[in-house]
């Protein structure tokens, strides 16, 4: 009979009723819980849970102190809980108490004169990259904008090596030799180094980036309106020197509004600041003639910046998951919560989104809020988009996607209260809306989807300078113009998957280290990321995902 060893199951909270398998567990393992002896009674797969007692149709099952689920069949001792077996349940909320106590971890004090070098900014915001962006109001200019990048990146020293030209070369080549394609499908191709990169012209800046989106018309004028503001939190972003903006002239996205918004986000904004309108300028010679001139003019002050000591209080991250899995809530989830908090403590930012990965624990966070009308505010925004979730066929209870729950999340609720420990435990300084600006330091509630790379844009819109984005399954997010680093919650993917993976949470599953240390491991990586000392593997990759949200459309 296999027995019971370190590091083999774990009960995250002492009030849930299922315990946690951190590795596959054969029928007839011997459990001993809280002084019980019982046996499995089904397999049950690392990352997945099973009852510690029997449970009846209908019974709640408890994870992280907090309802995710109720039995919707009867379930045995010992057995594995699945979809087939309970479904997803939350306990409601409303308006509670303030409670904002919270004690601040002791090791933040060591961290208390650490600096990082960044780029300062007028406005009082220091970035962690310096950036020139080239973005379109409307998706009719995207060509535009590509061909933009086609004409400066690579000659400027900017462009990321493409790779797999010498594949495509083999390819080709024997095809040409008369082999077959079972031939070709058996190769084994092999990588070529990368080739001669071209010297940066400018060295003080770290690139140009080239957004592409699908929206500025078409849609709802809400949508359109949301997509300026989005914008306007790039152009104004602490990792933007300056920026090229081309224009139709026709779409419900106008100059006008973009402009506004940059005002509401920096009234006395100061950034060099390129509008350029196709249907005024004619040709698109005439447009490109116009826009590389200017781009380069602005490219030549801007590279007289450099970067210069900061306190971490100028740091903004964004806490971000995707690809969860089973073991996001107890590793790679609550590291980032411990940075959180030792950055919070020193006057820094962080801002956790995802609204629909929020459900089941909106009581605790709107009771950490730090006033009612924040609290409310909370309250509203989760009640409204979920209504509209439902009214359009689901609801917050669909957001779990299949990778999820193959790899133990079959509630939303289960995934919600593992993602929530990214957060921490500080008070709530602030909820915004999407694409509401940070200016409160604490923890900032932002209601984003789920999605993991439209929730990343909408946090770098809203000032993160830095993203901590968690990972079970594996996936390579990036941003265009912050540093995304991703936080493996297991070993295994961080093995199998090195040219996208940060750093390893999986020690805290096998007990090599504790939360508390990786968190501060990881906190010392954000420091040397910030200070450009370090790039993550979404960076050099030039993984720049860019997706406006679609308010409505996403969980």
């Amino acid at each position: 009979m296999p027995q019971e060893t370190k590091h083999t199951y774990i009960q995250i909270h002492p009030a849930d009723n299922v315990l946690v398998a951190l590795k596959d567990l054969a029928i007839g393992f011997l459990i001993n819980f809280n002084g019980d002896a019982f046996c499995l009674t089904t397999p049950v797969a690392a990352k997945h849970k099973f009852t510690v007692s029997s449970m009846q149709s209908g019974n709640p099952i408890f994870m992280y102190g907090v309802l995710v689920g109720k039995a919707s069949a009867a379930i045995g001792k010992g057995e594995a809980i699945t979809t087939e077996n309970i479904r997803h349940a939350a306990d409601g909320f409303k308006l509670g108490s303030r409670k904002t106590d919270w004690t601040i971890p002791q090791i933040a004090a060591a961290f208390q004169n650490k600096t990082f070098m960044g780029y300062h900014r007028a406005d009082g915001s220091v970035g962690t990259a310096n950036y020139w962006l080239v973005i379109p109001l409307v998706f009719c200019e995207n060509r535009n904008i590509n061909v933009l990048k086609d004409a400066l990146s690579a000659r400027l020293g900017f462009a990321k090596p493409k790779g797999y030209e010498t594949e495509v070369d083999n390819l080709i080549a024997m095809y040409r030799s008369g082999q077959s394609a079972e031939d070709i499908l058996q190769a084994d191709l092999q990588s070529a180094p990368d080739g001669h990169a071209v010297k940066k012209l400018f060295e003080n800046i770290d690139g140009i980036k080239f957004l592409n989106h699908d929206m500025g018309c078409g849609g709802t004028r809400t949508d359109s309106d949301a997509l300026c503001g989005l914008l306007a939190g790039y152009i104004t972003h602490p990792n933007v020197a300056g920026a090229t903006v081309l224009s139709l002239g026709c779409q419900h996205a106008q100059a006008g509004i973009l402009q506004a918004e940059i005002t509401k986000r920096d009234l006395n904004f100061s950034k060099p600041l390129v509008i350029l309108e196709q249907q005024k300028i004619g040709t698109e010679n005439k447009l490109m003639h116009e826009a590389l001139k200017q781009t380069f003019a602005g490219l030549i002050e801007m590279n007289k910046q450099q970067r210069r000591p900061a306190p971490l209080s100028k740091l903004c991250i964004g806490l971000e998951c995707g690809g969860s899995d089973g073991f996001s809530g107890i590793s790679a989830n609550p590291a980032p919560g411990f940075v959180s908090d030792i950055l919070v403590s020193l006057g820094g930012s962080v801002i956790l989104a995802e609204f629909p990965e929020l459900c089941g624990v909106e009581q605790e966070l709107s009771d950490r809020c730090a006033t009612e009308t924040q609290a409310l505010k909370f309250m509203e925004l989760m009640r409204t988009y979920n209504a509209r979730a439902e009214a359009d066929g689901s609801g917050f209870y669909a957001n779990p996607s299949p990778g999820n729950i193959r790899d133990g999340l079959i509630t939303d609720a289960i995934k919600s209260a593992g993602a929530a420990k990214k957060g921490g435990t500080s008070p709530v300084t602030a909820v915004l809306d999407y694409p509401e600006k940070v200016t409160q330091p604490g923890l900032n509630l932002l209601c984003t989807p789920g999605s993991d790379v439209e929730s990343t844009t909408a946090e770098v819109a809203s000032g993160a300078n830095v993203v901590l984005f968690t990972t079970g399954l594996g996936t390579p997010t990036g941003n265009p113009i912050a540093p995304v680093i991703k936080v493996a919650t297991n070993t295994a993917v961080f093995t199998k998957m090195p040219d996208i993976m940060d750093i390893n949470c999986g020690t805290i599953i096998e007990g090599h280290e504790t939360i508390e240390q990786s968190a501060i491991r990881m906190l010392d990586y954000v420091i040397e990321v910030a200070s450009g000392t370090k790039q993550p593997k979404a960076v050099l990759l030039g993984q720049d995902d860019f997706i406006p949200w679609k308010r409505g459309v996403s969980l």
